[in-house]
Protein backbone atom coordinates (compact mmCIF):
# COMPACT_ATOMS: atom_id res chain seq x y z
CA UNK A 1 0.00 0.00 0.00
CA UNK A 2 1.85 3.58 -1.01
CA UNK A 3 1.98 5.52 2.20
CA UNK A 4 2.64 9.57 1.72
CA UNK A 5 6.10 8.66 3.84
CA UNK A 6 9.69 10.07 3.19
CA UNK A 7 12.58 8.15 4.63
CA UNK A 8 16.23 10.67 3.83
CA UNK A 9 19.06 8.30 3.28
CA UNK A 10 22.65 8.92 3.57
CA UNK A 11 24.57 7.57 0.94
CA UNK A 12 27.91 5.42 2.82
CA UNK A 13 30.98 4.50 0.57
CA UNK A 14 32.32 2.13 3.43
CA UNK A 15 31.09 -1.45 4.57
CA UNK A 16 31.82 -3.27 7.81
CA UNK A 17 31.30 -4.15 10.97
CA UNK A 18 33.18 -1.34 12.84
CA UNK A 19 31.51 1.29 9.97
CA UNK A 20 28.00 -0.34 11.37
CA UNK A 21 28.97 0.49 14.90
CA UNK A 22 29.67 4.57 14.05
CA UNK A 23 25.90 4.45 12.23
CA UNK A 24 24.76 3.07 15.43
CA UNK A 25 26.40 5.69 17.62
CA UNK A 26 24.89 8.31 14.99
CA UNK A 27 21.78 6.85 15.64
CA UNK A 28 21.59 5.31 12.23
CA UNK A 29 21.29 2.16 10.67
CA UNK A 30 22.93 0.36 7.58
CA UNK A 31 20.92 -0.28 4.71
CA UNK A 32 20.92 -1.17 1.25
CA UNK A 33 18.83 -0.38 -1.92
CA UNK A 34 18.05 -2.40 -4.85
CA UNK A 35 15.62 -3.56 -7.65
CA UNK A 36 14.40 -1.81 -11.14
CA UNK A 37 17.88 -2.98 -13.10
CA UNK A 38 19.80 -0.11 -11.20
CA UNK A 39 23.05 -0.54 -9.01
CA UNK A 40 22.42 -1.24 -5.61
CA UNK A 41 23.46 1.35 -3.30
CA UNK A 42 24.81 1.52 -0.14
CA UNK A 43 23.10 4.08 2.55
CA UNK A 44 21.86 4.37 6.29
CA UNK A 45 18.57 5.25 7.63
CA UNK A 46 17.29 5.94 10.72
CA UNK A 47 15.81 3.03 12.89
CA UNK A 48 13.13 4.49 14.54
CA UNK A 49 11.39 5.68 10.87
CA UNK A 50 11.97 2.08 9.73
CA UNK A 51 10.55 0.05 12.75
CA UNK A 52 7.63 2.16 12.62
CA UNK A 53 6.80 1.56 9.35
CA UNK A 54 6.95 -2.37 9.93
CA UNK A 55 4.94 -2.12 13.29
CA UNK A 56 2.03 0.24 11.29
CA UNK A 57 -0.88 -1.44 10.20
CA UNK A 58 0.92 -2.36 6.41
CA UNK A 59 3.70 -3.15 7.94
CA UNK A 60 6.37 -4.20 5.24
CA UNK A 61 3.90 -4.17 2.58
CA UNK A 62 3.83 -0.36 3.23
CA UNK A 63 5.29 1.71 -0.36
CA UNK A 64 7.21 5.00 0.88
CA UNK A 65 9.82 7.09 -0.58
CA UNK A 66 13.61 6.93 0.26
CA UNK A 67 15.71 10.14 -0.64
CA UNK A 68 18.97 9.53 -1.33
CA UNK A 69 20.55 13.13 -1.80
CA UNK A 70 17.55 14.97 -3.15
CA UNK A 71 16.82 11.76 -5.47
CA UNK A 72 13.50 10.38 -4.45
CA UNK A 73 12.42 6.34 -5.57
CA UNK A 74 9.28 4.35 -4.06
CA UNK A 75 10.83 1.12 -2.33
CA UNK A 76 9.36 -1.52 0.02
CA UNK A 77 10.62 -3.20 3.02
CA UNK A 78 12.07 -6.81 1.86
CA UNK A 79 14.20 -8.06 4.67
CA UNK A 80 15.03 -6.88 8.04
CA UNK A 81 17.16 -8.19 11.26
CA UNK A 82 16.54 -6.95 14.98
CA UNK A 83 19.29 -7.51 17.60
CA UNK A 84 17.32 -10.53 19.73
CA UNK A 85 17.66 -8.99 23.24
CA UNK A 86 17.36 -5.34 22.98
CA UNK A 87 14.69 -5.50 19.61
CA UNK A 88 16.90 -2.80 18.19
CA UNK A 89 17.12 -2.59 14.16
CA UNK A 90 20.12 -4.03 13.00
CA UNK A 91 20.58 -3.80 9.30
CA UNK A 92 17.35 -3.40 6.51
CA UNK A 93 17.07 -3.93 2.64
CA UNK A 94 15.08 -1.96 0.46
CA UNK A 95 13.73 -2.68 -3.24
CA UNK A 96 13.09 0.02 -5.66
CA UNK A 97 9.47 -0.58 -6.70
CA UNK A 98 8.19 0.40 -10.26
CA UNK A 99 4.51 1.21 -9.55
CA UNK A 100 3.65 0.13 -13.30
CA UNK A 101 4.21 -3.03 -12.89
CA UNK A 102 2.81 -5.95 -10.38
CA UNK A 103 4.56 -7.62 -7.02
CA UNK A 104 3.88 -10.66 -5.37
CA UNK A 105 3.35 -9.94 -1.72
CA UNK A 106 1.78 -11.80 1.51
CA UNK A 107 -1.17 -10.54 3.02
CA UNK A 108 -2.56 -10.98 6.68
CA UNK A 109 -5.69 -12.32 6.55
CA UNK A 110 -8.06 -11.95 9.63
CA UNK A 111 -11.29 -13.94 10.90
CA UNK A 112 -13.88 -12.16 12.84
CA UNK A 113 -17.05 -13.93 14.68
CA UNK A 114 -17.72 -17.36 16.72
CA UNK A 115 -18.79 -19.91 14.46
CA UNK A 116 -21.83 -21.98 14.89
CA UNK A 117 -19.92 -25.45 15.42
CA UNK A 118 -18.28 -23.50 18.71
CA UNK A 119 -21.03 -22.12 20.53
CA UNK A 120 -23.76 -24.74 19.51
CA UNK A 121 -22.18 -27.88 18.39
CA UNK A 122 -19.33 -27.72 20.58
CA UNK A 123 -16.50 -28.13 18.00
CA UNK A 124 -13.33 -26.14 17.86
CA UNK A 125 -12.07 -23.22 15.60
CA UNK A 126 -8.52 -23.44 14.05
CA UNK A 127 -6.62 -20.88 12.47
CA UNK A 128 -4.48 -23.00 9.86
CA UNK A 129 -2.51 -20.10 8.10
CA UNK A 130 -2.86 -16.25 9.00
CA UNK A 131 -1.71 -14.73 5.29
CA UNK A 132 -1.98 -15.36 1.35
CA UNK A 133 -0.24 -14.72 -1.15
CA UNK A 134 -1.48 -12.34 -4.24
CA UNK A 135 0.14 -10.33 -6.85
CA UNK A 136 -1.31 -7.35 -8.20
CA UNK A 137 0.12 -3.85 -9.01
CA UNK A 138 1.64 -1.49 -5.90
CA UNK A 139 -1.06 0.60 -5.31
CA UNK A 140 -3.56 -2.04 -4.74
CA UNK A 141 -2.03 -3.81 -1.71
CA UNK A 142 -4.27 -4.49 0.67
CA UNK A 143 -3.51 -3.76 4.27
CA UNK A 144 -5.21 -7.27 5.03
CA UNK A 145 -8.07 -9.66 3.93
CA UNK A 146 -11.10 -9.87 6.70
CA UNK A 147 -13.01 -12.94 6.85
CA UNK A 148 -16.57 -14.01 8.64
CA UNK A 149 -16.33 -17.62 10.12
CA UNK A 150 -19.63 -16.81 12.29
CA UNK A 151 -21.57 -19.21 10.00
CA UNK A 152 -18.96 -22.28 10.20
CA UNK A 153 -20.31 -25.75 11.01
CA UNK A 154 -18.01 -28.66 12.25
CA UNK A 155 -16.20 -30.13 9.21
CA UNK A 156 -16.82 -26.66 7.57
CA UNK A 157 -13.65 -24.56 6.63
CA UNK A 158 -13.18 -21.41 4.67
CA UNK A 159 -10.08 -21.72 1.71
CA UNK A 160 -8.05 -19.09 0.14
CA UNK A 161 -10.05 -18.92 -3.15
CA UNK A 162 -13.19 -17.84 -1.17
CA UNK A 163 -11.24 -14.16 0.09
CA UNK A 164 -12.77 -11.92 -2.51
CA UNK A 165 -10.21 -10.10 -4.60
CA UNK A 166 -10.62 -6.97 -6.16
CA UNK A 167 -8.74 -4.40 -8.88
CA UNK A 168 -5.57 -5.83 -10.20
CA UNK A 169 -4.86 -8.62 -7.19
CA UNK A 170 -4.72 -12.36 -8.32
CA UNK A 171 -4.37 -15.45 -5.91
CA UNK A 172 -1.24 -16.59 -6.03
CA UNK A 173 -1.53 -18.90 -2.38
CA UNK A 174 -3.20 -22.13 -3.52
CA UNK A 175 -6.64 -22.02 -3.88
CA UNK A 176 -7.63 -25.12 -2.09
CA UNK A 177 -5.33 -23.81 0.94
CA UNK A 178 -7.62 -23.66 4.12
CA UNK A 179 -7.47 -20.43 6.33
CA UNK A 180 -9.35 -21.72 9.27
CA UNK A 181 -11.80 -25.25 10.03
CA UNK A 182 -14.31 -26.17 12.69
CA UNK A 183 -13.21 -29.63 14.22
CA UNK A 184 -15.37 -31.89 16.63
CA UNK A 185 -13.41 -32.14 19.87
CA UNK A 186 -12.87 -36.29 20.26
CA UNK A 187 -13.45 -37.79 23.97
CA UNK A 188 -10.06 -39.11 25.55
CA UNK A 189 -9.53 -42.93 26.02
CA UNK A 190 -7.79 -44.12 29.09
CA UNK A 191 -4.58 -45.13 28.19
CA UNK A 192 -3.32 -48.54 28.04
CA UNK A 193 -0.94 -47.95 31.29
CA UNK A 194 -4.12 -46.82 33.12
CA UNK A 195 -6.36 -49.37 32.41
CA UNK A 196 -3.61 -51.74 33.97
CA UNK A 197 -2.84 -49.68 36.82
CA UNK A 198 -6.83 -50.66 37.74
CA UNK A 199 -7.07 -52.79 41.14
CA UNK A 200 -8.29 -56.03 41.81
CA UNK A 201 -11.58 -56.44 42.77
CA UNK A 202 -12.02 -55.80 46.70
CA UNK A 203 -14.34 -59.52 46.71
CA UNK A 204 -11.85 -61.18 44.46
CA UNK A 205 -8.91 -60.68 47.19
CA UNK A 206 -11.35 -61.34 50.39
CA UNK A 207 -12.03 -64.85 48.21
CA UNK A 208 -8.57 -65.73 47.89
CA UNK A 209 -7.67 -64.79 51.52
CA UNK A 210 -10.62 -67.23 52.89
CA UNK A 211 -9.61 -69.80 50.53
CA UNK A 212 -5.96 -69.53 51.80
CA UNK A 213 -7.04 -69.55 55.00
CA UNK A 214 -9.26 -72.43 55.02
CA UNK A 215 -6.05 -75.00 53.81
CA UNK A 216 -4.68 -75.38 57.06
CA UNK A 217 -7.96 -76.51 58.75
CA UNK A 218 -8.27 -79.08 56.67
CA UNK A 219 -4.51 -80.46 57.41
CA UNK A 220 -5.16 -80.52 61.26
CA UNK A 221 -8.40 -82.36 60.78
CA UNK A 222 -6.50 -85.42 59.04
CA UNK A 223 -4.28 -84.80 61.65
CA UNK A 224 -6.39 -85.86 64.38
CA UNK A 225 -7.88 -88.74 62.44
Amino acid sequence: MRKDITITAEARETRGKNEARRLRVRGLVPAIVYGTAKEPVSIAVSPKEVTSILKSASGHNTIFDIDIQGVKSPVMIVDWQFEPLKSTLLHVDLKRIDLSKKVIVKVPVHTHGDPVGVKVQGGQHEIITRDIEIECLPDDIPESFNVTVSELHIGQSVRASEIPLSGSMRLVSPADAVISHVIGIKATEPEPSEVAAIPEPEVVKKGKKEEAAATPEKKDEKKKK
